[in-house]
């Protein structure tokens, strides 16, 4: 009886959870840019009824209705929006070649209309579009890279919008994928102890992405990094004690703060003091960085996106690509006009073998072979035979 009864429970529990999820997934997803005025104008009438299909999930019919309405009535008052319409179109249709298809409609209707408001929505949806197909640090880093492009146009070119303020924290997120991918790399070669490797990648990412959850840790790497070569290249001590320096000065709240208070001491360079912005603002990531749950970790390994839990809410954005760092094997350059450069310039005197020697191309000798007065003409020792006189007998 009493199983009979657990069965019963576990029946209409299956139930239940299929009837809410079969509701979620007919639920009409409201459309964000309808047109609130009220008319029966045909056009209105059929950008309605476009509208309805969207929500309902009948994408292409609702692509063919807003195409009827810009063919029909080409000097509507909603062109515009029946345009933007068929971008949101193939974005809630998704897929690789939904999303390929929103694109390019979203960068078409910036093009026609860039001084509209709803142009900074369609550079913003370009931006999450590419947020949407990322993959973590350690995979390809494609959508990542273009993603940071389309968000940081979002800011330079509609930096008063109000999609600003987020896409600002959605460009801080993509960079700490990104810092994430360049600092494994360097920890990489770091732990194989190749450290002119690492301390070119970790100098890169110290330099731009001085936002990133683990810059701290990327500058102690750094230091010792170049700590290791000090015995083969002894210049390098002044790169050291700047690492070290930047990580106290910055990062006031690490724990590898002691370790590069003592690094600097052995070099016996001066320790400084922390910087107030940098304690305000790293107690300030600490207060609001999001804390991991318990099984965040096992469901990471099967999630294709990355995790942007740990990234900064605070602080400026890179608003540069990042570039590879001059090796640090690779000797300065000289200033201009000292000399000091090893490529000089000698002019060319004399005659070489292109001066005397006839030209190599078919058709060419004939005309561009000076005449060798060491070689003599053979038809001047060869008398032709018909204008040549015999003695007489």
């Amino acid at each position: 009886m009493k199983l009979q009864r657990n069965l019963f429970t576990y029946g209409v529990a299956v139930v239940l959870v299929a009837v809410l999820s079969t509701s979620c997934v007919y639920r009409r997803k409201k459309y964000e840019n309808p047109i609130t005025k009220s008319t029966e104008q045909p056009d209105k009438v059929l950008f309605d009824k476009a509208v309805k299909d969207l929500e309902r999930g009948r994408f292409e019919i609702a692509r063919l209705t807003l195409n009827t309405l810009m063919n029909t009535y080409d000097q509507s008052e909603y062109l515009a929006k029946a345009k933007l319409a068929i971008a949101d179109s193939w974005m809630r249709e998704g897929g690789s070649h939904g999303m390929a298809q929103a694109e390019a409609e979203y960068k078409d209707f910036i093009l026609f209309y860039p001084q509209m408001e709803e142009a900074a929505e369609a550079q913003e949806k370009v931006c999450k579009i590419h947020i949407a197909q990322m993959e973590k640090a350690d995979r390809d880093n494609s959508h990542a890279i273009r993603a940071e492009e389309e968000c940081r146009q979002v800011l330079t070119q509609f930096p008063n919008s109000k999609f600003a303020p987020e896409v600002q924290q959605r460009l801080r997120d993509i960079q700490e994928v990104l810092a994430d991918s360049e600092f494994a790399v360097g920890t990489f070669y770091y732990t194989k102890g190749v450290y002119y490797s690492s301390a070119n990648r970790l100098q890169a990412l110290a330099d731009h992405f001085p936002l990133y959850s683990r810059a701290d840790e990327a500058l102690w790497k750094l230091g010792e990094s170049y700590t290791k070569m000090l015995k083969m290249a002894p210049k390098l001590r002044d790169k050291a004690s700047a690492a070290y320096s930047k990580l106290v000065r910055d990062y006031p709240l690490s724990s590898w703060v002691p370790d590069a208070k003592r690094r600097l001491k052995e070099m016996e360079q001066p320790v400084p003091e922390p910087d107030p912005v940098a304690l305000a603002r790293q107690k300030y990531e600490i207060e609001n960085r999001t804390k991991p749950g318990l099984m965040s970790h096992f469901w990471g390994i099967f999630r294709k996106n990355p995790d942007m839990s740990q990234a900064a809410k605070s602080g400026e954005p890179a608003m540069e690509s990042l570039r590879p760092a001059v090796p640090v094997t690779v000797p300065p350059a000289a200033p201009v006009g000292t000399g000091g450069s090893d490529v000089t310039v000698t002019p060319v005197s004399g005659s070489t073998v292109l001066d005397t020697q006839p030209d190599a191309r078919p058709g060419q000798q004939l005309k561009s072979a000076p005449p060798d007065p060491t070689v003599p003409d053979p038809s001047a020792q060869q008398p032709d035979s018909k204008t040549t006189k015999k003695p007489k007998k």
